[in-house]
Parts: C-alpha cells; structure tokens; sequence
C-alpha cells in the first residue's frame, strides 16, 4: 500500500469563500445557501435513483411528525382541565373524561406504532441507499486510470467519499424532512401561545441564535478537520489490516512485528484524536453556555404563565399547554438549529462523493468514434520514441524506446529488476499513455482504439497476479468473462498450464472453492499452484496477443519447461511478449529485446545476442554458470 502522505489540503472544490468585508456578507450567505440547495438536490437525487418509495414515505411522515405533537398537547390540556373541574365538583360526569383517555391512548398507540414502523423503513432505507452508493462508487473506480492508483491525492478522495458517503445521504434527508415537520409543529405552537402574547415566542426563538451560530461553526470546523486528516485514518485502516492479513500473519509473527505496528497506531491515532477531542470540548463549552441562557429565559416565562394561572386568568390545563408549547418552540428551534447544521456538515461530506466522481479518465480513445480492433488477425506493434514518468516522478522510467513487434512474433524482454520491462508491458496495453512518443498497433495510434476492445485482445498474466477467493473453475474462467463457461476449455486452459493435476486431487476438483475467507471448505494453494491457475487464464482467453510477465517465476525448472512448451505450441498465430529472469526461455524466442536502466540496450536473437558479447552476453553467462559445476566450469 502506497503510504506516502498527500497534501493533507481540504477539498476547496466546492467551499464558499468566507466574506472579508462586512457588506460581502449578504453575497456569502447567499451563496452559502445556494451551493447547500445544489448538494441537497444531489442527495435527493441519489435516493430517488436507489427507491422512490423512500421519498413518498417520507414526505407522509413529515405531516405526521409536524401535526401529532401537537394533537397530543390539546388532548393532554383538555384532560387537565376537565380534572380540574371534577375536582372542583364542576363536573359530575366522569364520561368525557374517560372519552378523552380513551382518545389520548388511542393517540399514543398510533403514533408509537407509526414511529416504530418509520424507524424500520429508515434502516432498510438506509441499507438500500448505502448500497446504491457503494455501487455507484465501484463503477465509477472501473472507469479510473490506473495512474490514479499511484497518486495519495486519489486515495485521500476515495477514502473521504467511502467513508461518509454511504450513510449521510439518508441521513440529510431524513433530517430536511424533519425541518418541515418541525416548522409545522412550531408554527401550531405559536398559534397556541398566542393566547398568552407573541413576545414570548420571539424571545424563545431569539435566544437560540447564539447557538445557530456555535452549531455551523462547529460543523464546518468539523468537516474540515477529518477532510485534513484522511492520511492519518488512512494510516490507522493500515496499521489495523497489517496486523490481521492472513497473508502477512507469519511474517508479522516470526519478526515480532505485532507490537511495533500497535504503537504505530497508537501515536498515529494519538495525533488525530488530539484535535478531534479539542473540537469536542471546545464545542461543549460554548453550548453549555448558550444552554443556560435558554434556561434562564424558559424559568422567566414559566413564572409569568403560572403566575396567570394563580391569578385565575389562565385554567390548569393551560398551564401544561402552554408551557408545554414554548418547551416545543424551543425544543423545535434547537432542534431546526442542529438539523440544518447536520444537513449542512452532511452535504460538505457529499462534496467528497461529487469529487470522486467527477474523476475524469483520461485513458480514453482520441478520436470519435473509436478504431474497432481486428480480431484474429496477426498485428504489427511499433514503439516510436516513447518515453514514460510515472505522476510525480522526478525521473523518467523509460526513455526514447524504439522497436517492433511483427505478425506472430515471440518477443522476449531482458533485463535487471527495475528496468522498466513491466511499465512497457503496461503501456502496450494502454494501462498508461507515454509521457512522449507513439505506440502504433497495426499502423495506428494505440490511442484511437476504443479501450475495451483493445484489452480484450490481450491474454496476460502480470507478476502480482490476482488471487480470488472463488471456485477453481471460476478463477480460470476469469480469463475471459465475457465467454460462456466451457468445461472443456476450462479442462483445456488447466491442462496447458499442468494445473490439471493438482486440480483432479483437490476435495471438488474444479468446483473447489479457493481461500478460506468464506468457506471453512475452501482450499488454500501454494505460490506455484496458484501461478499454474493464472497461466490457465491466459490460456483460456482468446487473445490475439499473449503476455506473460514472469510467468514461472515461482515454478521450479522442469514446470516451467513444461509450460513453455505447450506456450510455443499454444502462441501460433499469435503475437507473444514474455518477461523472465531465467533467460533459458529466451533461447527460441524470435526476437530479445534488453532493456537498461529504462532503455533498449540491444536487440536481436539469442545467437545473434551471444555472438555480440553485449549486456545480455553477460546476464545469461552469468545464470548458466549458476547451474554448472565446479568441474564444468573448468
């Protein structure tokens, strides 16, 4: 994993400006509020695409939210005061009181049952849209160049969308029909107190700004800090994935690893969570503040209400309703001031969603339409003067290579580690474009074809091959997904690559799933069992072109004679680029081609190679003497 640590710079794509004048700050508002509607519509977007059932339930639970409270304070105010009157002997009859019991259990059985049901709708709501998102997300990562993966500025924007995206989308919306529902039940409540006089509505709602104002800040200051630190989160899901990879778990105990990577973790963790419990803290302060003040006036107003009541202005059950009805006012005010500011913080997150997926590929065909790749036919590759630097290097990795492949050739790449012959691999298959030069396939530019297609062509097993945890035939039929299975091909591929034997003993044969990451059934491979799976892939894709980028290497000398063998057979009609460091593969290829430090050094057959004395001389001299005896070197 490429820990190397990004710029740590806050998404600024779609952040407003703060004002620096005070008469911008009618402008910064409105744009504040502009660019918070433009992210609102994209969620509402996201989960109209995921279940439009979600909306139409919502906007029913919006009235339903607004209007119940407030049913309920009128029932509860008419029981007191009937109450009252019985025991003031103004009521004989105990009949309306039991009606409006009746009535308020009726109510609360309802709106429990309704909220209970809602609750389970938003959870299944959730996952739905969760998934819709997760899944938008992979589809758009197909679409990503592979120089992206290069780049810690990628991987800080795909943690940021990751991590937030999938849950805050319900969430906002949830919470913006909560708004409604609140100023429903904030306007009845007004309309009540009125009997009392609007000034204490006004005051309720005018001692909440102080805390409108902590709750944006603190939201903003919220997002902007996990935004920095995505290295730091990145780090610890690191540290966290080292110290249980399955595939690590030896090393990680026989050097005595664990410990070190629990301390990483730890100081890392330290680092992070520093800021993050100051932000808390400092946000609990200040609303701790502006709590008291609230209080303070709510004790003010419930005074003046129950001095009214004492004063035979105002019946018993006013006193609950009313007091009641500014407690909902400033509970609604509170709670329209942490809303907003979590749609607010939510739709900050979602600009990390709208940023990744506005990713642009820049792998994509020059010219519209794209070139159709002729198929079964033998193709002519040209490298003319390509030169290639990975993003943010300072230097190049290849520089000014020139040579061709012809119609069915078999073409061998040569040379020390970190030559460069894995890059090349990558640019024929237009993985990467060259920082300069041309590669022409079949007299055109490599770039003009339509990139699909183009991959299809090629039947290819990379050195970090994958490993998936499926079954057998599966993995194999993985060469080419867009084929029907055929068991006799797949039996054909494996047999080719001598993986036949070993697949005829395993519990299921063919049917065997791989790894046990799922299944308690499922089969753990060696290192060459599974590189002979990889090579059957090859095998059973029908390419035009074959490349196989260290094949054998974890093959010992007679398999990988063995599979060379049917590889010759197999490569007829065929154009086939090899890499190997055991140049005894090389000896019947029609063309070596010796790269040095990022350039063609030679070219030529191995007899035309030997004969030079050159650098591929040296390098296969060299490997023959490791397998001569002493007397035979004499």
């Amino acid at each position: 994993m490429n820990m190397t640590p990004p710029t740590g710079k806050v998404n600024d794509q779609y952040r407003v400006q703060k004002p620096k004048r005070l008469r911008d700050v009618p402008g910064y508002i409105k744009r504040l509020i502009g660019d918070t509607s433009e992210r609102m519509f994209y969620i509402i977007k996201l989960v109209w695409e995921a279940n439009r059932g979600i909306m139409f339930i919502m906007a029913f639970m919006t009235l339903f939210n607004g209007i119940m409270p407030v049913i309920g304070s009128l029932i509860s105010k008419e029981i007191l005061n009937d109450l009252a009157k019985a025991y003031q002997n103004e009521l004989t009859s105990f009949q309306i009181i039991a009606v409006l019991l009746i009535a308020q259990f009726v109510y609360l059985l309802f709106k429990d049952a309704i909220t209970r049901v809602y609750s389970t709708v938003l959870r299944i709501s959730g996952e739905i849209v969760a998934n819709h998102i997760k899944i938008k997300l992979m589809t758009k990562s197909k679409e990503v160049d592979l120089s992206s993966y290069d780049s810690p500025e990628y991987y800080t924007k795909l943690e940021n969308a990751t991590r937030e995206a999938a849950r805050r989308p319900i969430e906002s919306l949830t919470a913006t029909f909560s708004i409604i529902s609140t100023v429903i039940s904030i306007v009845s409540y007004i309309v009540i107190i009125l009997a009392v006089g609007i000034l204490p509505a006004l005051v309720i709602i005018a001692v909440s700004i102080p805390s409108t104002v902590i709750s944006f800040y603190f939201r903003r200051k919220n997002h902007d800090y996990l935004s920095r630190k995505s290295n730091e989160r990145r780090q610890l899901a690191y540290y966290s994935e080292l110290i249980t990879n399955k595939d690590l778990v030896k090393e990680m105990r026989t050097l005595d690893l664990t410990d070190t990577f629990i301390e990483k973790y730890k100081s890392v963790f330290g680092v992070y969570f520093k800021g993050l419990r100051k932000l808390m803290v400092l946000e609990c302060m200040w609303n701790l503040g502006a709590g008291i003040l609230s209080t303070a006036v709510n004790c003010v107003l419930f005074v003046m209400i129950a001095r009214g009541v004492w004063s035979g202005e105002y019946e018993v059950g006013n006193y609950a309703l009313y007091t009641g009805a500014l407690n909902s006012i400033a509970g609604g005010v509170a709670s329209l001031i942490t809303t907003t500011a979590s749609i607010y913080e939510s739709t900050l997150f979602i600009n990390n969603m709208i940023s990744f997926m506005k990713e642009e590929p820049k792998i994509v065909p020059s010219i519209d339409p794209p070139r159709k790749v002729e198929r079964g036919i033998g193709h002519t590759i040209v490298f003319e003067h390509v030169s290639f630097r990975y993003p943010g290097a300072e230097h190049d990795v290849l520089t000014d290579i020139n040579f061709t492949v012809s119609p069915n050739e078999s073409v061998v790449l040569v040379g020390l580690n970190g030559a460069g012959k894995t890059t090349l691999i990558k640019l024929l298959m237009r993985l990467y474009d060259p920082t300069e030069g041309i590669i022409l396939l079949d007299g055109h530019d490599i770039r003009e074809y339509d990139v699909t297609a183009l991959y299809a062509m090629f039947g290819v097993v990379f050195q970090d091959y994958g490993k998936y945890a499926v079954t057998v035939r599966e993995n194999i039929a993985f060469g080419e997904v867009t084929k029907n299975i055929v068991d006799e091909d797949i039996e054909k591929a494996a047999l080719y690559s001598n993986a036949q034997d070993f697949i005829t003993k395993l519990p299921q044969k063919y049917d065997t799933p791989l790894m046990r990451y799922f299944e308690d059934s499922g089969t753990e491979l060696s290192g060459g069992q599974w590189q002979k799976i990889a090579i059957a892939r090859a095998f059973y894709a029908d390419s035009d072109i074959l490349i196989l980028d260290e094949p054998t290497a974890s093959l010992d000398a007679i398999a990988e004679q063995e599979i060379f063998t049917q590889f010759e057979t197999l490569r007829e009609g065929k154009s086939s680029i090899f890499v190997s460091h055991r140049l005894s593969s090389a000896t019947t290829a029609n063309k070596i081609v010796v790269l040095n430090n990022g350039t063609v050094e030679e070219t030529g057959t191995h007899a035309e190679l030997m004969k030079a004395g050159g650098e591929y001389y040296k390098l296969f001299s060299t490997q023959a003497q490791r397998y001569q005896s002493p007397e035979d070197c004499r």
